[in-house]
């Protein structure tokens, strides 16, 4: 689908507005300091922003699932070009609604904030729509077809006879979206914008799993046969109705559901022949019409900078350079004498650094990263004034999606708080799991990464909804690779080949900044790509396939992550030179954080006017 082209810049909620507690409180974030006129003026524009926010959400029945709404409960996303047009057009109708109707003079700071950050919103939903048709929906890292079975058991509750019909109606609904989006897959493979071929493979097969068990054949039941069924099951409701909800369930899912599904495997397997002539070594965008232009427009929306790709690309290799110094150092620090590159293969293939290949070896990983994450929780206070209400799970990724999924990632809770945040780990092969990483990856997707951003964002009430709900890669990959560093400042990573595991991290992070720009700017081969990865990380063999790919699908979203840390750490550098005995780490990660997630420049200022204020706990 369409969205996958904006990846994490979440443009999606770019046009939004305010909490129903902002537009009630004309007092939120900094009006109260305001003159009256301004606080009736701030109280008008959030008034405006939750409307904007209230029009925007209701063009997405997911999204307002997701927000704990059951608004259109029964109906499932718009995946055409046509919905996408309707986005943007109310985009720029609200965009020139909030120019007619305010003046910014007579707004607070907090408000002109929040207008600077609207009218940016609308700008990357420009950039982003006039690419869109050059995005890949099946990219190696997910597709749609296995995100809608994710979104029906982790999102769609069921808490009376009318949420069950409203799930069955959702079932019925998958054969349109299906339908949607093989059309849309055949017009851009008719237009030269075909997924590389190795896409292909491991997504017809993760598109037939969710067609496959019970009640399609005589195998165990299908994850989302068996959601539905225990979710019914815990009804109180009688026998019959039951019965009935079961028996419309099990209609859904053999009719409408799988052929839907069966619509898109029939798409994927005619543009599956086009790819295999298309040969995967040269599979940069730059293959693309007008590609190089697309590939920088990917990268503005990325990173929210200007940088260019051969920036991007120096900037990565002066990394890479300084982090193997770093670890030498630890290698020196444990007595290893080979170089740098037999560290790397000693590491992958000792026994003592891999869990095993079982259930059980499963179990100890999740174990483990649960364990990480409750460290930082009971160590919170100590760097951060304020910590997300919300809970934080760890679960492995479900088998029917393993092929497709990332090594790991993080699922937002639901504001109303029926649904943790979620810390997912890809377990499908144990023995391309390094031990030395896992803590690293627990800070970055759990605590205090992911979910000490978002879920906090998200419980920022006074913030206009859009600010709560929508942000940008760069600075929430940007925090999650700087929460890694975090956990060394609390004292964590006692064994210093967790440490060296920790750096390993920002090294491929820095390797991305090299490959991604390589692949579709310097037009590097998937090998050359690989081979690059090999010498310069320590990544098993699976994963560096698996990046290197999820880069040829996805371009230019990698390089968010160490762009955006690089600029944090800039800034924090920055706060304590000036600020010096004042600096108190608590207060700066307020600040950082304490906006949502905003564009980089945007963080910049923030950070800039707080040193010039003389710094302290943010108001």
């Amino acid at each position: 689908m369409r969205r996958l082209l904006v990846s994490s810049v979440a443009v999606v909620a770019l046009l939004t507005g305010a909490s129903a507690a902002a537009a009630q409180d004309p007092h939120a974030g900094h009006a109260g300091h305001a003159a009256p006129a301004a606080q009736s003026e701030d109280a008008r524009l959030a008034a405006f922003f939750e409307q904007a926010f209230q029009e925007r959400i209701a063009l997405s029945p997911q999204q307002m699932t997701s927000l704990g709404l059951k608004t259109d409960y029964d109906r499932l996303d718009d995946a055409t070009d046509a919905a996408a047009e309707r986005s943007l057009a109310l985009a720029e109708r609200q965009l020139a609604q909030l120019n007619d109707q305010f003046n910014p003079q007579t707004l607070s700071d907090e408000s002109r904030m929040s207008w600077r950050l609207f009218e940016y919103g609308v700008e990357q939903a420009r950039l982003s729509n006039r690419w869109r048709e050059w995005g890949y929906q099946f990219a190696a890292n997910g597709n749609p077809t296995t995100g809608l079975p994710v979104f029906m058991i982790n999102n769609h509750r069921v808490d009376s006879v009318s949420d069950a019909e409203a799930y069955v109606s959702r079932l019925r609904d998958a054969g349109r979206v299906m339908d949607e989006i093989a059309a849309e897959l055949r017009d851009r493979a008719a237009h030269g914008v075909i997924s590389p071929h190795f896409v292909f493979e491991p997504s017809i097969a993760n598109t037939r799993n969710i067609i496959a068990g019970a009640p399609f054949d005589g195998g165990a039941d299908n994850p989302v046969w068996a959601d539905f069924q225990r979710k019914v099951g815990a009804l109180e409701a009688d026998a019959a109705t039951k019965e009935r909800l079961l028996a419309e369930g099990r209609s859904a899912l053999t009719g409408e559901w799988r052929r839907g599904y069966e619509t898109v495997l029939a798409a994927l397997a005619e543009v599956q022949v086009q790819a295999a002539a298309m040969p995967d070594r040269d599979a940069g965008v730059w293959r693309l019409p007008d590609g190089e232009a697309f590939y920088n427009a990917r990268l503005r929306l990325s990173t929210t900078t200007d940088l260019t790709a051969d920036q991007i690309h120096e900037i990565g290799l002066s990394e890479v350079a300084r982090l193997h110094g770093e670890m030498q150092a630890i290698m020196t620090r444990v007595g290893f004498t080979g170089s740098l590159q037999e560290m790397f293969a000693f590491l992958k293939t000792d026994p003592r650094f891999q869990y095993p290949n079982t259930p059980e070896g499963k179990e100890q990983y999740l174990t483990d990263s649960r364990a990480f994450i409750a460290q930082v929780m009971a160590m919170g206070p100590e760097l951060f004034h304020d910590l997300p209400r919300a809970a934080l799970e760890v679960r492995s990724v479900e088998p029917w999606r393993e092929a497709t999924a990332s090594v790991a990632f993080y699922n937002s809770p639901s504001p109303d708080g029926t649904r943790p945040g979620i810390y997912y780990v890809n377990l499908s092969d144990m023995t391309q799991v390094l031990k030395p990483q896992i803590e690293a990856i627990s800070y970055h997707e759990g605590a205090p990464g992911h979910h000490f951003q978002i879920a906090a964002a998200q419980e920022m009430e006074d913030l206009p909804r859009f600010r709560r709900f929508g942000g940008y890669g760069a600075y929430a990959e940007g925090w999650g690779l700087y929460a890694e560093r975090l956990g060394l400042e609390m004292g964590f990573y006692q064994d210093p080949y967790s440490d060296f595991g920790r750096l390993s991290l920002e090294l491929w992070r820095a390797v991305r900044l090299v490959t991604d720009t390589g692949l579709h700017a310097k037009r590097w081969s998937r090998e050359q790509a690989i081979e690059y990865f090999q010498q310069n990380s320590l990544l098993s063999e699976r994963d560096i396939v698996k990046e290197v790919e999820r880069y040829l699908t996805n371009p230019g979203q990698a390089t968010s992550y160490k762009v955006g840390e690089l600029k944090i750490m800039e800034l924090r550098r920055r706060a304590q030179a000036a600020l010096g005995a004042r600096f108190d780490i608590r207060d700066f990660h307020a600040v950082v954080l304490g906006s949502g997630s905003v564009p980089l420049e945007v963080l910049e200022d923030q950070v800039d006017a707080w040193i010039a204020a003389g710094g302290g706990r943010p108001d």
